[in-house]
C-alpha cells in the first residue's frame, strides 16, 4: 500500500501500520488510538496471503485530541 503525501504533509501527521494475530486485537489498538488523537477511525483490516497476522493502517493527527 502506498502512503499518500497529504497524510504526512506536516508535523504531527502520522501514518501507523498495525499488525496483529487477529482482527479483534487490531481493532482494539485502533480504538485506543482514536481515544488519544484525531484518527481515521476503525479502518478496514486485511490479510496478506503467505504472511502471518492481519493488518490495518491508521492516519492520525497527534496535534489534536481524540474522543476522550
Amino acid at each position: 500500500m502506498e502512503i499518500d503525501e497529504e497524510h504526512i504533509a506536516g508535523p504531527g501527521l502520522v501514518v501507523l501500520s498495525i499488525t496483529a494475530a487477529d482482527e479483534d486485537s487490531v481493532r482494539a489498538v485502533m480504538d485506543g488510538l482514536q481515544q488519544l488523537w484525531a484518527t481515521s477511525g476503525i479502518t478496514p483490516v486485511w490479510r496478506t496471503p503467505g504472511e502471518p497476522g492481519v493488518r490495518a493502517r491508521v492516519y492520525a493527527d497527534i496535534r489534536r485530541p481524540g474522543t476522550q
